[in-house]
């Protein structure tokens, strides 16, 4: 039986974060995906990114299994962790960049926290964070798409929701991230990068 999942959000959005990666991401090194999910993006970004070493994540032991066959085949991908972002026991790793799309507003606030003190854990200093999906800003009109996809994230579990950039960019900046490059991206999502500025 195939134990791949596929989604239909990573069609649409997986080259135009590739695209903004290549500027981002250093030329060799480890990626930490967190949240890797199905495993099409880890499967798409490495395949066309050979010099970097990608290190897939997902708590779901179903999604590890998806994200393993996806991968299959790739020599830049290990076989994905067993990884609860919002726990604060990360397997003892290193890493030169943090991946993360469409994680923290379908989960509770708590692991968004534990991704970005994670990070900072992991990264050495100039190390990249990078989130992508969609977020509130102050004094930025919130899209009627991306405010109706608040509500019905809180609709199915009140732990849920689109995250403000600026609590985000708070908890990066306790954890010793500087401020975010911010890129717009399609469908009202945004693609933000922290670099580790040290403590």
């Amino acid at each position: 039986m195939d134990a791949r999942w596929s989604s239909h959000s990573v069609e649409r959005n997986r080259d135009a974060v590739l695209a903004e990666l290549r500027a981002l991401l250093p030329t060799a090194g480890r990626v930490l995906e967190i949240a890797s999910g199905s495993g099409e993006h880890a499967a798409h970004f490495a395949a066309a990114l050979p010099n970097l070493e990608f290190q897939p994540s997902d708590p779901n032991p179903e999604a590890r299994a998806s994200i393993d066959a996806w991968c299959k085949g790739l020599p830049n991908v290990r076989p994905a962790l067993g990884l609860d972002a919002a726990l604060p026991n990360w397997p003892a790793l290193q890493a030169d960049a943090v991946l993360c799309v469409n994680m923290i507003h379908i989960a509770p606030w708590a692991a968004a926290q534990g991704l970005v003190a994670g990070a900072g854990r992991v990264l050495q200093t100039g190390g990249l964070l990078a989130l992508y999906g969609p977020f509130l800003r102050d004094d930025v009109p919130t899209a009627p798409s991306n405010a109706a996809f608040d509500a019905g994230l809180r609709v199915r579990d009140p732990a849920w929701g689109v995250r403000r950039l600026e609590d985000v960019a708070a908890l990066a900046a306790a954890a010793g991230f500087g401020a975010p490059a911010i890129t717009a991206m399609p469908a009202n999502n945004l693609l933000v990068a922290f670099r580790l500025a040290g403590r």
